[in-house]
């Protein structure tokens, strides 16, 4: 594991200080776990916005609705 040092703002320090308290756990899994948490909603923000991206490229959903196209026409074909 690495070793990671960082300055906090004094209130933020003492707001984590007192959680960790409170929580009984060590301030470095407390900020550990805040920071899982945080990249993964940058992640999933991430995949949101490309879906808005594509939802507007013309070219993206051709090709969606020609493969819809297809995926109904062999269910269409399986069913007979």
């Amino acid at each position: 594991m690495a070793t990671f040092t960082s300055s906090l703002p004094d209130n933020l320090l003492e707001k984590l200080s007192a959680l960790a308290k409170e929580l009984q756990l060590p301030k470095n899994r407390l900020i550990e776990n805040a920071l899982e948490l945080y990249l993964e909603q940058v992640e999933k923000a991430s995949y949101i916005k490309s879906y808005k991206q594509a939802a507007t490229d013309k070219d993206i959903l051709l090709v969606a609705e020609e493969g819809m196209q297809e995926y109904f026409s062999e269910i269409n074909n399986t069913d007979s």
